[in-house]
């Protein structure tokens, strides 16, 4: 597999640490930060809001979304609403907001992203069908050109609802870091599948590091890799 695996007993404290660790050694003054969806990612913004209230210095961070459901910013399936909830609105600072809006287009999001040009943490998770972000198997976005940062995207199997805007893997790509989180028993096959090497979306991402952070039931049966 493409990076480090390590399980974990505490997923959101490992990935708070790892965002703290990441903010006090970036390279610049500001701090880019793209954010994900989901439970597990809800409580990862939960613990970095508590842990991170006086670590972070708030009014320096940039915030991104990694991808977006094409639906209004205040609809409960909306990533953004989550991320407001869980982090924005609980640290009440940030130097600057920047959500993937569907009915912008994409050429906004391009911008932004090509003008950060590196993100220092990008945060994904993985489905059980081995998707990261709103990359789906058998998804026209997985074979963007590699100039094209953010596409639209949608899942051909209809399991995942909603059209979609997605970073593409040279979007991804340009992050210093991108910490994956997954919890759970039904990510194990996909995981197991990762690690095996097999082409799932979630195996081709590439940036500058790339660290899986896994909590115990998802990490493979008698797995032997790093553990915290």
């Amino acid at each position: 597999m493409n990076g480090d695996l390590v399980v974990v007993d505490d997923l959101p404290g490992a990935f708070t640490a790892e965002v703290l660790s990441a903010f006090a050694n970036r390279p610049g003054e500001e701090f880019d930060i793209a954010l994900s969806g989901g439970e597990t990612a809800r409580a990862c913004y939960e613990r970095l809001a508590s842990d991170g209230a006086q670590a972070i210095d708030w009014l320096v961070v940039n915030f991104f979304w990694g991808d977006e459901r094409c639906v209004p910013p205040d609809h409960m399936d909306s990533n953004e609403l989550l991320g407001r909830q869980a982090l924005l609105e609980k640290v009440g600072a940030a130097n600057a907001v920047y959500p993937m809006r569907c009915d912008e287009g994409l050429d906004a999001y391009q911008l932004r992203v090509g003008e950060v040009g590196q993100l220092d943490v990008v945060h994904l998770g993985m489905g059980a069908d081995g998707h990261t972000a709103s990359l789906f198997p058998g998804s026209r976005a997985l074979d963007a050109d590699p100039g094209q940062l953010v596409s639209f995207n949608e899942d051909p199997s209809g399991r995942n609802k909603h059209p979609r805007m997605t970073l593409t893997y040279a979007g991804i790509a340009r992050a210093r870091l991108v910490i994956f989180t997954v919890a759970g028993e039904s990510k194990r096959p996909a995981l197991e599948a990762v690690i095996a090497g097999e082409d799932l979306p979630a195996a081709r991402v590439r940036a500058g590091r790339v660290l899986w952070l896994v909590d115990g039931a998802a990490a493979p049966t008698g797995y032997s890799g790093s553990r915290q």
